[in-house]
């Protein structure tokens, strides 16, 4: 890896970062590495199962912000190296950057949905086409402020100090406070998936409408902070400089060919790390734990607190090593553990000992932080020879490229995941499907829980029957309006392998708008008298839950239609699977008739828990697609990484030069 890198060592009199410069500076990486990570995993997944979304649409729509951050980060770069005011080229940016972040963040997730949103489009391909064009325009909005703050941000890092490895410290510092937050993605999902953000019967994706506007009220007063506590040390030395030509900046940045090698390297890896990403939030929830999501939410959690605590622990032996061995060969060892990280997932992918997951994420967290964190200190080395020769500081204009290449990788990746996601028979209407069933007996749970609290606390008075029956009227009044723009509109029927279902849809349509109808009919002419209530404890009052049971009715149809369907298809692998299923919602069937034919308390608490106890039996791939996910998310970054391996060997810049450039500028400065 050569002598002279070996050799080298570390200025003795660095140009050291006060710590509360380094703090903040550290800080910005919230933006750039955690909203970016949390909004291109977050949207991915939750779009494909939560929405049900096709998976290779959403990897495509990842795409198209990075083609458009093409034309929108040089030229945010361009006009960072020549904007001039009294608060230096990049503060501005940072201020309004960051705003903008926060606000675009939290209508990413503002995604409208819904039965009621379902009904203004006549197919439910034009809802899901409606879907992606919002989740598209939202992230083209959210990406470019994202830009307008990582462009400035990082170009400012490159100018707070001259010393090779103070600009380590500086990006050290970045990648783990970004690193720590970006690791609290899992985190996110699983806050998302409680009932206190998603509500009764709604999804993840209802619970990220709150999570987001948590996270907003943090980036919004850091975009001050940053503003007023940053400084721009070589500001009076770049101020007089002309400003220059986007075209003459931008051929300077591709014909570097150190600059050229340092971005394939980090092109290459940033796809495998986005494979390593996407696939593996897929696979603890449905392979180590066969469709569980709270499950595999709380194990994402873990595994991210795992992360974030090694890249604490890492950012000290980073900081050793780099001055010693030099940052090519620190970049190399940090590859090499990248590897071992994902080959050891052979063994510690397993349903049997789930925490095993932790020892490859030890191993990834820390080459990452290694990797990323060199990557951007290396570029500001490069901005040093490239100012010894041309005279000219264009800092934002290599990094705009340089962090254009990452996020093309992460776009890439992106898609490509997306893709094999698709191949490997992912069944996210499965998924779907029976997200809506269990909010659907969710609901019913709920309120016999209720139900039996008050009953327990004899607090079944007239006043709260009155509220009860109250909000049942309301329920049945909503469902009806509902039911009616069911049977009024074109259905086309989807299941070609049971064309009976129309008819069985049909039937079920009218059988519960009759059902509502008589509902509303006796919730608004009766009066449920506590004293019946009372008298007859083990009994509950049909009325009451009669839509909820409506609601669950026509779930199971379609759920049970989609099951059997795809038993009898040709196309279908692993045809016994979907058999299984099938099965199981044999005995939910039984359960959903035992409610609807008896009353009794203890029928309706027995039948919502067996039910219940389907779900995440009902949510489980088939072998082949748990197989397939496993050698596309281990082996893609290892060849990915191999790659990595031989761009970075042609990189030239050793730590000898890089001491020469800098004792050189200092002189050139001084004299002028």
């Amino acid at each position: 890896m050569g002598t002279e890198e070996n050799k080298a060592t570390a200025s003795s009199h660095p140009d050291k970062v006060k710590f509360g410069q380094l703090a903040a500076y550290g800080a910005g990486g919230i933006i750039p590495i955690a909203l970016f990570n949390i909004a291109g995993i977050l949207v991915g997944l939750m779009g494909n199962i939560s929405l049900g979304l096709s998976a290779f649409w959403l990897g495509l729509i990842l795409i198209v912000p990075r083609l458009w951050d093409s034309f929108s980060d040089p030229l945010i770069g361009h006009f960072s190296d020549n904007t001039r005011t009294r608060w230096g080229r990049r503060r501005p940016f940072l201020l309004w950057g960051g705003i903008l972040s926060a606000a675009f963040f939290v209508v990413i997730w503002l995604i409208p949905k819904g039965e009621m949103v379902q009904q203004w489009f006549p197919t439910e391909q034009g809802y899901q086409i409606f879907q992606l064009i919002y989740i598209l325009v939202s992230l083209l909005l959210f990406f470019t402020a994202v830009n307008l703050f990582e462009i400035p941000h990082g170009a400012l890092g490159m100018e707070m100090s001259t010393d090779s490895h103070e600009r380590t410290r500086l990006f050290s510092a970045k990648s783990f406070v970004g690193n720590l937050f970006a690791m609290s993605t899992p985190w996110l999902f699983w806050l998302a998936n409680l009932k206190v953000f998603k509500g009764t019967g709604g999804t993840e994706m209802d619970g990220m409408k709150y999570v987001s506007l948590i996270i907003a009220a943090l980036i919004i007063p850091l975009s001050f902070w940053w503003f007023f506590k940053l400084r721009e040390p070589k500001f009076h030395i770049d101020k007089p400089q002309q400003k220059t030509n986007f075209w003459k900046d931008m051929k300077l940045v591709v014909s570097n060919r150190n600059f050229v090698f340092l971005t394939l390297t980090i092109f290459t890896l940033a796809m495998g790390f986005n494979f390593v990403q996407l696939l593996g939030s897929y696979i603890p929830i449905f392979y180590v734990f066969g469709g569980d999501k709270l499950a595999g939410a709380t194990m994402l959690g873990i595994n991210g607190t795992v992360w974030a605590v090694t890249g604490v622990l890492a950012v000290f032996p980073l900081n050793w090593i780099s001055p010693k061995l030099g940052k090519r060969s620190t970049l190399i060892i940090a590859m090499l553990l990248m590897i071992a990280a994902q080959l050891s997932k052979i063994v510690c992918y397993n349903p049997a000992h789930p925490y095993l997951i932790v020892i490859p994420t030890i191993l990834l967290s820390a080459g990452m932080l290694f990797f990323f964190t060199l990557g951007s200190s290396m570029v500001g080395d490069i901005c040093d020879e490239d100012e010894l020769k041309t005279g000219q500081r264009t800092e934002g204009s290599y990094y705009a490229v340089f962090w254009w290449f990452i996020k093309l990788g992460t776009a890439l990746a992106s898609f490509v995941a997306g893709a094999l996601i698709v191949v490997t028979m992912f069944d996210e209407t499965q998924v779907t499907k029976v997200d809506k069933f269990q909010g659907n007996v969710d609901e019913i749970s709920t309120w016999t829980k209720e139900w039996n609290n008050k009953l327990a606390a004899n607090k079944l008075d007239a006043a709260t029957l009155q509220i009860m029956q109250t909000d049942a009227l309301k329920d049945a009044k909503e469902y009806e309006k509902l039911l009616k723009k069911e049977h009024d509109k074109k259905f086309e029927n989807t299941f070609e392998n049971i064309p009976e279902y129309t008819g069985q849809r049909d039937s079920m349509i009218n059988q519960n708008l009759s059902s509502v109808q008589n509902s509303i009919k006796q919730l608004s002419g009766t009066t449920i008298l506590a004293d019946s209530v009372l008298a007859h404890r083990q009994f509950v009052p049909a009325v009451l839950i009669q839509t909820k049971v409506d609601k669950l009715s026509a779930t199971v149809l379609e759920l049970q239609a989609y099951l059997k369907d795809k038993s009898l298809d040709k196309k279908t692998k692993n045809k016994e699977h979907y058999n299984v299923l099938a099965n199981e919602m044999t005995i939910v069937q039984q359960s959903l008739s035992e409610i609807k034919s008896n009353t009794e308390f203890s029928t309706l608490q027995s039948s919502v828990k067996t039910m219940e106890g389907k779900i995440v039996a009902l949510k489980k791939q088939t072998p082949y697609t748990l197989l397939m996910m496993r050698i596309v998310e281990i082996g893609l970054p290892v060849l990915l990484s191999l790659m990595s391996l031989f761009f970075v060997l042609r990189y030239s810049l050793t730590e000898k030069r890089t001491k020469e450039i800098k004792d050189l500028l200092k002189e050139k400065h001084a004299a002028a």
